[in-house]
Parts: structure tokens; C-alpha cells; sequence
């Protein structure tokens, strides 16, 4: 199906409206609220139950490679886990992955 122009306009004005109230939603509507304890203690854990959902399939299913899973993306993702676990420095998880990412990518064929 091709969209013209006017329908094309359309759908980016409400793809823009509904992220402009899911936002709103929650920061105008609570964002003066207080939360009990047991709510602040689960939003805590957003990020952490964020992140792994964007990574792993990049990790198990990357683009460059067809979709099939590759031995250097999966060592560079448990170095840089057992790097976060065992320093809990972001950057050192980071840059420690990237050198094995590259480093496994050179080596391995």
C-alpha cells in the first residue's frame, strides 16, 4: 500500500500525539505525587529490565550477520557482563567489550 503525502502527515501528527500523552501521562498526571514505597522500589528495576530486551537480540540476532548468532558478539556481551558484575564501572564494562568485540572480530575468521 503506498501513502501519499496528506496520509503520511497524518500518521507521523498521531504517532506524535500518542507519544506526547503516553509521556504525559505519567509525569503530568503523577508527577507530583507521591509513590508508596513498593512502587519506587519496582521502578528501580526499570532500566535493568529495560536494557538486556534492547541488547540481546543484537547479541543473538545481529544484522551483520544475517540474523545467525556469532561467536564475537556473544564473547564481547559476557565480557562486558562479568566486567559490569565484578567492577560495577560502566565505562570498564564498556570499553572492555568493545576491545573484545574487536579483538574476537580480527582473530576469529
Amino acid at each position: 500500500m503506498e501513502l501519499n503525502g496528506g496520509k503520511v502527515w497524518l500518521v507521523i501528527v498521531l504517532l506524535a500525539l500518542g507519544t506526547y500523552l503516553i509521556r504525559w501521562s505519567f509525569l503530568g498526571l503523577f508527577g507530583r505525587k507521591t509513590f508508596p514505597e513498593w512502587v519506587l522500589r519496582h521502578l528501580r528495576y526499570t532500566p535493568v529490565a529495560v536494557l538486556p530486551g534492547l541488547v540481546a537480540p543484537l547479541v543473538l540476532w545481529p544484522e551483520a550477520t544475517g540474523g545467525e548468532p556469532d561467536p564475537a558478539r556473544l564473547a564481547a556481551a559476557l565480557v562486558t557482563l562479568a566486567l559490569g558484575c565484578t567492577t560495577r564501572n560502566v565505562l570498564a564494562s564498556i570499553l572492555g567489550g568493545m576491545a573484545t568485540l574487536y579483538l574476537a572480530l580480527w582473530i576469529l575468521p
